[in-house]
């Protein structure tokens, strides 16, 4: 049984895996602080009342090699230079009708979805939308359906350092596994796995196979999306990343209802202070986003901004990491107006109006080779 990988980077030493993702990583190492571990059976309960809604998805898709994939026996009804190659996934039962949340690598390219139950009964299903650039994607089980237990959302906003979580999907192929775990750390980005990050670090074990399933809290929510690990030989070590569903739920609505995600744009490259920066820029404030260049007639052109600019708050929330504050503006719908709090070079403090347009639909900067 294969598992399915995704590989951006061959890298000889410490790769991303989800999936799996292989990409050369310098991290801190997680807090590995020792859980509070209820003894009263209550994560026992919680596995078992979340267990039947993570399925195993199975993908097909058919490839075509060269000379050396000749098979003079081939009667599948197949171009002789043609395979089919498969691949496994995991993925959340969100709603009684057969709806699936899922990784979009899981799915890409496939010709065939295959959804395995709790009950070992298998269906079709079909690709409602997908969002590349964040790694998530919505599917529909086909035919009639039977029935389901969906997990309900939590608020992934409210998970603290430490606390319990519990991941839950199909590893390796071997079939349905729980793991348990502490959120290591909130708010992971810039790491290079998807052009859109705000992950939670976990130490539950995320395996190959693991991705599109569930990251649940101790109230049985679903609070994350399992998608890479940061690995050296491919496998556990430790370190996992969930897209926290406070992301995931907006994108998945977005998905279901247009089948596409739109996002804003503002139309600006920035980077987050530090001290190097703000000393090399002679700024007047340590913390915030530098504009490091705006657009040419984009949203933020026309609000005033301008390369030296800081922005220090948006929409009333203080402004600090530039992939947060990306993020947000993403996030934000196309024609939506932000307030935007900003200090130019000079010291001298105001806010702008900016509203934000359609980000263009491209490819993102950072290029990745997806496998199976």
């Amino acid at each position: 049984m294969k598992a399915s990988l995704r590989n951006l980077l061959v890298a000889a030493s410490v790769g991303l895996v989800g999936a799996g993702i292989g990409v050369e990583l310098h991290s801190t190492p997680a807090a590995h602080a020792a859980p509070a571990i209820p003894m009263d059976g209550s994560i026992a309960d919680v596995a078992e009342r979340v267990v039947d809604s993570v399925v195993n998805i199975s993908t097909s898709h058919v490839v075509r090699g060269g000379p050396a994939d000749f098979d003079p026996f081939n009667d599948d009804g197949m171009d002789s230079n043609a395979r089919k190659q498969m691949s496994k996934g995991s993925g959340v039962i969100v709603n009684a009708g057969g709806r699936i949340l899922t990784n979009a690598h899981v799915v890409d390219g496939a010709d065939d979805i295959t959804v395995t139950l709790h009950d070992g009964s298998e269906l079709q299903a079909k690709v409602i939308g997908k969002d590349p650039r964040a790694d998530l994607a919505v599917i529909q089980l086909k035919g009639k359906v039977p029935a389901l237990k969906p997990l309900n959302f939590g608020d992934s906003a409210t998970l603290r350092l430490g606390d319990v979580v519990l991941a839950i999907g199909d590893p390796f192929g071997l079939g349905k596994a729980v793991t348990m775990g502490i959120v290591s750390a909130k708010g992971r980005g810039s790491l290079g796995i998807e052009d859109y990050e705000d992950f939670i670090q976990t130490d539950a074990a995320i395996n190959p196979g693991n991705s599109g399933g569930a990251l649940v809290n101790m109230r049985g929510e679903l609070v994350g999306i399992n998608t890479a690990i940061l690995s050296r030989s491919g496998g556990y070590q430790g370190i996992g990343f969930a897209i926290p569903t406070n992301m995931a739920k907006p994108i998945m609505e977005m998905l279901v209802k247009d089948g596409k995600v739109s996002r804003g744009y503002l139309g600006v490259s920035t980077a987050t202070i530090n001290g190097a920066i703000a000393a090399d820029q002679h700024l007047s404030v340590a913390r915030g986003v530098l504009v490091a260049g705006v657009e040419d007639d984009s949203p933020a052109a026309k609000a005033g901004l301008a390369a030296g600019d800081v922005i220090v708050g948006i929409n009333g929330s203080n402004v600090v990491d530039a992939n947060v504050f990306r993020n947000s503006v993403a996030m934000s719908r196309p024609g939506a107006t932000i307030d935007l709090e900003i200090v130019k070079k000079a010291g001298t403090k105001g806010t702008v109006k900016a509203r934000l347009g359609e980000r263009p639909d491209v490819q993102p900067v950072n290029m990745r080779r997806r496998g199976r």
